[in-house]
Order: structure tokens, then sequence, then C-alpha cells
């Protein structure tokens, strides 16, 4: 096979047949006329097949290459679909696994629509492409639903994020691709039509939801159809674990020479970091984050067409309505989101009213301190209800979230919002207010392990700058911010010249006056100017240190006893990590990949010589329900267990590691969280409060099995 072959057919030598066997298709080109197909690493297999339902597919081999591509083109010209709203493709996966599939329409000069879809197995069906920018982000979820269903009844595959813009008269090219194949990719292909209207995208989210919250269309075990089944599921007692060699809190009997002090602390012995119980014993922290009730809650209001068989917002189900409003862009709060106001229904508690009547919630506590135990989990991980960690069964965390009308700086990256700017008064007393809060009736409480300040701050911006964009943002400021005031008397007391700093920075510099003007376009680092990349570093770190040195006094201050568990990393920069080791006695970070290794710099945080925490990891996949897998996605619920005992294994083997927390309890709302549109199967139940059997159990194994023998006990 040559890498680039060109074949001329006749538009049905492909299946694209320009009769009038659909509205709308006679629009795209004459009967009669030709195509040009282009294979750029794509290699034609074998002639005509039938499909199960006897229609013709051609089969098409992906090789390995950075993107092979199969191009559909008109012999001459371009052509006109004016009027058309949808590309539809046959389409099936001829592999064991799903295969991803990239559609790309070419318009006049730089035009481009371009859709990502996952073909998964099975049999043939349609892929259908809106022929213009869509999102389900604009319908208020991150991720929109897989398979929608044609005027037929058949399965469709929707693309249901599509990107660009096109001037549907003048289309020059349709390209199918993949991203970098690793071995060949198999699919066939049949017919390819464009036809009026985007009638399956609204199809696509008419009716997905259930009276419990589930998706309509999906199937899994779990999932029920009854009150009667969701009570006898949701009531069904786990088994009962055990906990011989531990003492009242989790922490290991058998590891010796640790110090009792009656609160938890840390301790280095023998080279490995621990957490240390009250009692004076190693406790590897295996947390659960968001253990709550209120994660279910999701905006219907606008978008009731989704939900069949709502309950009325009156009598015995008005506690489960209310109304949220998440407008405030400056802060990142709707994050490109659609429906982010407005009235919401709660689908996890009003679940659990069905299962427990009014006292669903005491009943649910119950539940929660029985199953989390059960499952080999020894920690409350952060924003859990506050009434789990006072019942004294689980160790538990407090979160520091600091809110005011303080200055704040921008990053470029800024989802959760800007930065706080901690050389203004004013955060330093918001600091204050926020811990004396957090720490409100439980300073004295020796069940606490510590407190997290904040979560996932924009540390850095993105891009390949991204490591200085707290410099450049600051610098950007307006001349009333008392960040840039602090950096601009660092660079007048270290240069005292703006000469002297116009030529360490190479730039124009007239005065210092000139630095204060709003929108300043301070100067990317580059080799030719070394000074640049110093003096920001500096910069990033003294402005790390006033903000975790604040938190850190504060907390000392209304808490001795307690630890400063960090705050939470995710973007992050070197400075501002080496800045927590200072000030915090854990390090946190919030850590999606699929082993800590590959997630953390583990080398330098043993050169901080400071303990860790992964304050959330999470693995999910599309089957359970909700249409997001997360940002470390698997194809199944066996791999979600898999890839569990992988990374609590791998990090409880390493000697900074003193804990995992799982990122969450409870899966997320079909249609999208309140806060954000996240809509992902996370969770160790679903929104029925049904646990995942499979999942859970490998959880447990890996709990009880592997991590509390992978820490050697004393000899």
């Amino acid at each position: 096979m040559k890498r680039h072959a060109w074949i001329w057919l006749g538009l049905c030598g492909l299946g694209v047949c320009h009769a009038t066997t659909a509205p709308g298709v006679a629009d795209l080109t004459a009967p009669d006329a030709s195509v040009r197909i282009s294979l750029d690493h794509v290699q034609r297999i074998g002639g005509t097949e039938r499909a199960g339902d006897g229609v013709a597919q051609q089969r098409y081999a992906f090789q390995p290459a950075p993107q092979p591509q199969l191009v559909i083109a008109p012999a001459s010209g371009a052509w006109d679909w004016s009027g058309q709203g949808e590309l539809r493709l046959r389409v099936q996966n001829a592999m064991p696994w799903a295969v991803t599939l990239m559609v790309e329409i070419d318009g006049a000069a730089d035009q481009r629509l371009q859709a990502t879809v996952g073909v998964p197995v099975g049999p043939a069906q349609t892929l259908v492409v809106p022929l213009q920018a869509t999102s389900p982000r604009g319908e208020g979820m991150q991720v929109g639903p897989p398979m929608p269903f044609d005027d037929r009844g058949q399965p469709t595959l929707l693309a249901t994020t599509v990107q660009g813009a096109l001037d549907l008269r003048k289309i020059g090219a349709v390209r199918l691709g993949m991203p970098a194949p690793q071995a060949a990719q198999t699919l066939l292909f049949g017919r390819i039509d464009v036809v009026p209207g985007a009638a399956t995208l609204r199809d696509a989210y008419a009716g997905i939801v259930d009276r419990y919250g589930q998706y309509i269309r999906g199937r899994w075990p779990e999932k029920v159809g009854s009150d009667a089944a969701l009570r006898a599921a949701v009531q069904a007692k786990p088994a009962v674990v055990q906990r011989a060699g531990l003492d009242a809190y989790g922490g290991r009997l058998d590891v010796q020479g640790l110090h009792k002090t009656g609160w938890f602390h840390t301790q280095k012995r023998d080279g490995r970091w621990h957490l240390v119980t009250p009692d004076g014993h190693a406790f590897f922290s295996l947390g659960v984050n968001a253990v709550i009730t209120d994660g279910g809650r999701s905006y219907v209001e606008g978008r009731e067409s989704m939900f069949r068989d709502l309950p009325p917002d009156r009598g015995e189900w008005a506690a489960f309505y209310g109304h949220d409003d998440n407008r405030n862009p400056e802060q990142g709060a709707s994050r490109g989101i659609g429906y982010h106001h407005g009235r919401w229904f709660d689908f996890y508690a009003a679940n659990l009213y069905r299962v427990d009547g009014k006292d669903w919630l005491a009943a649910w506590r119950t539940r929660a301190l029985q199953r989390l135990p059960a499952w080999g989990f020894n920690t409350l991980g952060n924003w859990s209800d506050d009434a789990l960690g006072q019942a004294h069964r689980l160790p538990y965390t407090r979160s520091i979230d600091i809110g005011g009308d303080y200055a704040s700086v921008s990053s470029g990256y800024d989802y959760w919002g800007r930065m706080p700017d901690p050389f203004d008064p004013r955060f330093v007393q918001a600091a204050e207010r926020a811990v004396i809060k957090a720490s409100a009736g439980v300073r004295d409480d020796p069940w606490l392990l510590g407190y997290f300040a904040d979560n996932e701050l924009a540390w850095a911006g993105s891009g390949p700058q991204g490591r200085w964009g707290l410099a450049l943002g600051t610098l950007a400021g307006d001349a009333n911010s008392p960040a840039k005031r602090a950096f601009i008397a660092m660079l007048r007391k270290q240069y005292v010249t703006p000469e002297t700093l116009a030529a360490a920075w190479g730039i124009a510099l007239a005065s210092w006056d000139a630095l204060d003007a709003t929108g300043f376009a301070a100067p990317a680092p580059n080799e030719a100017h070394p000074a640049i990349a110093r003096d920001y570093s500096t910069w990033l770190r003294r402005y790390a240190d006033t903000y975790f040195r604040t938190v850190a006094e504060a907390i000392r201050r209304h808490d001795p006893h307690h630890l400063f568990l960090g705050g939470r990393f995710a973007v992050r920069t070197p400075e501002a990590v080496a800045a927590c080791a200072v000030y915090c006695d854990v390090l946190s970070f919030n850590v999606y990949a699929d082993l800590p290794q590959h997630g953390l710099d583990l080398a330098v945080l043993h050169a901080l010589d400071k303990p860790v925490l992964i304050g959330e990891f999470a693995f999910g996949s599309a089957d359970r329900g909700p249409f997001g897998a997360g940002p470390e996605a698997v194809w199944n619920e066996q791999q979600r267990g898999e890839a569990y005992a992988k990374f609590v294994a791998a990090a409880a083997s390493d000697p900074n590691i003193v804990g995992a927390h799982w990122f969450d309890y409870a899966d997320q709302p079909v249609t999208g969280r309140v806060l954000d549109g996240e809509n992902s199967h996370f969770g160790l139940v679903g929104i029925t409060d049904i646990p995942f059997g499979g999942f859970v159990e490998a959880v447990r194994e890996a709990n009880l099995g592997s991590v509390h023998y992978l820490i050697p006990p004393s000899p």
C-alpha cells in the first residue's frame, strides 16, 4: 500500500448516493457527480460487505501514524450544503474496543468544523454530526448523551461537541481520521448523506432522565425501575469487616516507635513519612471526598423536556427543589455552561426520601458510616457532612474556604476563579474569619485529621508560559492592586533605576510609572534575558510564601493542635509547592493520572522531604448512567476497580505518600451538577445511593488486602 493514494469513485462507490432517498441529499451534488477519495495511511480492505441488517459497507484500516485520514472531496468545485443541518455517516467498529474517530469538514478559506466521537463496539449505526458548532455545555452539562435514536427507532451515534464554523455553500472535503493509533484500527463505512434540520440533536436531549435521576436509555446492573427495587438495593447491609490490629482511629498497632501526642501528627521513621494517630500509631489515610446528600442537585428550569416524571414542587417533594445562581463570569462560576441558574431538583436526596421516608437523613448517615469502614476506608475526605465526623467513627478533615471582597489576580487559568491577592489586608482578615469558622467546635477534637485551605487555586496559567502566569497577571493589574504594588516595590529595590530593569528584561521602560499602567505587557521569559525568569520566580515564591504563611498563622492562632494539610494543588508551580512545604504540615495534590508517579514529580517531593497526601483521585467510565468519565477515563466498571487497586498500591509503596482520597462518594447527576455541569460516573454509589457492587468489591479488596500491608511493620 502506498502512503498516499487517490481513488476516483462515483458517489455510490462509497455508498454516497445522491438520488432522492433522503430530504436534502439532492442539494449536495447532482446524482451522477463523482467524488475524489484520498487515503493517507489508511488501507481499503477487500470488497463490499453486508452488515447484519443487509446494508453495504466498506472496511478501512487506519494505520499507525500521527493522524491517518480518509478524505472525501468533490471532483471539482465545492459542495453546496445550503439548507442542510446534519451529516450522517454509516459506521461500524471492527475492533473489540471503542475507537476514537475524528470528523472534520472543510469549508472556504480556513473554515473547518470538527467533531470527535468514540465509536463503541457493536452493530453498525449512524453517526450524526450537526453542521454547526454545538456542545453539551450549552445544554447545561459537560458531556452529552451518547446514543439517541433516529426517526426509525434505530440507535445513532451523535457528535454532541462540534467546534468551528462553516459557510455551507462552499464545502471542500470531509475528513475521517483518528489521533495517532499505536496499531491498525479498522472501521467499516457505508452511506454518507447530509439532511436538513437538527432533529437528532434535539432528540438526543429529550426525555433522557427518569424519576430516579437515571439515564433512561442506558442499561446497567444497578439500575432500578420501582421504589421497591430501590429500597431493597439501598438497604442491603454491607458485610461487617473485622478491624483487627488497628487502634480506635484506624492506626496500625504493629508499627512501633511513633510518638503519642493526643492529636493526629506527622513523623518520619526509617526513611518513611507517616500520619500518626492520637494514640501513636501509623495511619495511611484512605478517604472519600464529598460524602454528602446535596450532590444530586441539577437545574431543571428551562430544560424540563429532559426529565420524565419529575415530582411536583409542592407538598412532600417541595423540600427537594431549590434555586441557585452561578452567573459570575469574573470568578469563573458559570464556566461556559448553559442553564447555570434557576430552579433545581435534588435527585439523590429525593431517592433517599423514597427509601427511608421523613427520617432519610439520619438513616443515610448511619448507612454511610457502616459502608465506608466495610469498604476499607478510614477517613472522611473534603466537603463531607460535618455530622459524620462528629459521630467519631472515622477521622475527618475540614475545609477552610477563604471568601471575601479582597483583591484578586488572574493567572490566565481562572476556572475556579482568580487568585486571591495575599498582599491585600482584606485577604488577611478573610483568612482569619475562615479559620475561625472552620475550627469552631472542633479545635479540641482528636478525631480531626486537619485542615485543607481552598482548593485547586490557579497557581499557574495555561500553555508553554503557564508557569509565569501569576507574575504576568500581577504586572497586568491596575495600579491599585496590592500585589502589583508589592511586585513593583521588589523590582525597584533590586534594580534602583528603570533603565537597569529595562536592560535586564530587554524592554523599553521610560519610568517606574510606566509599570503602573493597567494591562502592562510584561515580557515572557526568554533565553536572551534570563533575568526575567529569575525575577518572576522570585515573585512567585514571595506570592506563595505570603499566602501560605497568612493561612498557617491563622490556623496556629485558633487551633494549635491540628495539621495544615496544604492547598490541594492542581495547576501549580515549583515555587508554590516549595512555599507550601515550608508552612504546611502536609503537601496535598489532586492527582488525575493512572498512577501517582505519573501525576507528581516524586523526586522533587522527596527532596522537599515532606509528607504527601493525594486529596483527589478518580477513575470514571461511561457504562453506568452519567455520560462523563472524567479526566482519567477507563472503558468499563471492571477497569475502574483494577485502576483503583493499582493506584492505591503505588501510593502506599511510596515513602512520602501518607494517604489517598477518592473523588467522590456518589455519582454526579446525568444532566450536570449545579456548580459547573460536571456529570461523570465517579461514584462508589449511584444517584440512587445503590453501591456499584463490582467496583466496591475491588475497592474493598484493595483497601483491606493490599494497602495495609505495603507499609512494613517495625522489625
